[in-house]
């Protein structure tokens, strides 16, 4: 993850949530995506559930849905791990 994009990231998450997030917690999930992470819905739930235990967000079920449902739309890919986190915490 670029340092820039990395504070872009966890300045959002401390916008969005008023939580401080470490760059090592982002890593950590971070490195656990494979590349067929977003592909593969049970991982991708998997990892919507983690970043959102990363910041301490309470979704509802629509909301996880709706997440779920636009990163799967987006055609995303593992590689631009930093616009899913964008996504998650929009």
């Amino acid at each position: 993850m670029s340092k820039d994009l990395s504070n872009d990231v966890l300045g959002a998450i401390k916008r969005k949530t008023g939580k401080n997030i470490s760059t090592n917690s982002v890593t950590k999930i971070a490195n656990t995506v494979q590349p067929d992470s977003l592909e593969n819905e049970d991982e991708l739930r998997r990892l919507v559930k983690s970043v959102a235990n990363m910041a301490k967000v309470k979704m509802s079920d629509a909301q996880f849905e709706h997440i779920v449902k636009t990163i799967k739309s987006s055609g995303m890919k593992t590689s631009n791990i930093e616009a899913l986190m964008k996504i998650l915490i929009k």
